[in-house]
């Protein structure tokens, strides 16, 4: 695994968003993984040692999350500012090799050729939604898209009950303690090894300067549920202009992606085919072998 930073522009100045990646910087296929609203780009540890060497696996924390940068200006928080730092990372992870005189012709002769990298990306909640709006796009570089258990519909109940934790900034006195609380706000996740737990908990933990232990996010990233009464969330004008292929991932019990919803995204758009898992809620983790191969099985097939 390898870490770096990726510099993006706000209306505040520039920020830094961090990124881990795993696989070959040349391989053709690259996948990046996006995570949901209050989680971060270790995440996908799992799912990325599944794909490579086959495909070259990128995972950003979205600003305000794990090690990227907090925003100055909180109310830059929201999917124009996501787009556009992912834009940033895509043409950061496809351009030239910066060492190597041989890798730099090897790549400009594959892009001469028509064969230049493919962009898939996998995106869990708030990290699907902004795939969603980057595949949807006129000349969209994404080739292969994957929705975590989210869609075209964001309903209100499921909204206010995210909003009840998003933004709050607990603090305990131990990492166990901390781990207890993520169990609890994130049991919809389903079952977890006590392993997956930890790894969950230990990669959004941050301690503070008194040694208590919070999350490892700005607080501020509540915000946009604050600004007053949630409403269902409409994207199908989106989802209907997007013609790459697609692949919906649901957990049987979500609250945040219905089955009618998403019964009915395979009818329209991209016509994705459905795959739903038992006994989990929102969102599947991509932890469990099941649903690590059902995402490889998706991204490599021609």
């Amino acid at each position: 695994m390898r870490e770096d930073y990726v510099s993006c522009l706000s209306s505040k100045g520039f920020h830094r968003m961090h990124y881990v990646e795993w696989g070959d910087p040349d391989a053709e296929r690259v996948a990046i993984c996006v995570h949901g609203l209050t989680r971060n780009c270790r995440d996908f540890d799992f799912l990325a040692q599944a794909l490579v060497p086959d495909i070259r696996v990128v995972c950003p924390d979205v600003v305000g999350r794990g090690k990227s940068d907090w925003l100055v200006a909180k109310e830059d928080y929201g999917y124009p500012q996501y787009c556009a730092d992912m834009t940033a990372l895509i043409a950061r992870v496809t351009a030239a090799p910066l060492t190597g005189i041989v890798r730099r012709l090897a790549h400009w002769m594959r892009r001469a050729a028509g064969k230049g990298k493919r962009i898939y990306w996998v995106g869990t909640s708030m990290g699907g939604l902004i795939g969603m709006l980057l595949a949807s796009r006129p000349n969209s570089p994404i080739a292969k898209l994957v929705l975590n258990d989210v869609g075209t519909v964001l309903p209100k109940a499921a909204l206010e009950r995210i909003g009840t934790y998003v933004g709050k900034d607990p603090r305990y006195k131990t990492l166990k303690e901390l781990e207890a609380y993520v169990r609890a706000v994130s049991a919809p996740f389903g079952p977890l090894t006590d392993e997956q737990w930890h790894h969950l908990t230990l990669h959004n933990a941050k301690q503070h300067e008194d040694g208590a232990w919070g999350m490892c996010y700005d607080p501020e990233i509540g915000a946009p549920f604050r600004k007053g009464p949630l409403v269902d969330v409409d994207m199908w004008s989106y989802w209907d202009t997007i013609a790459c292929p697609t692949l919906i991932l649901r957990g049987a019990q979500s609250d945040l992606l219905l089955k009618d919803n998403a019964l009915a995204m395979t009818q329209r758009g991209p016509k994705p085919k459905l795959v739903e898992f038992e006994g989990v809620g929102h969102a599947p983790m991509l932890m469990a072998e099941d649903q690590i191969k059902v995402v490889r099985e998706f991204l490599l097939a021609n």
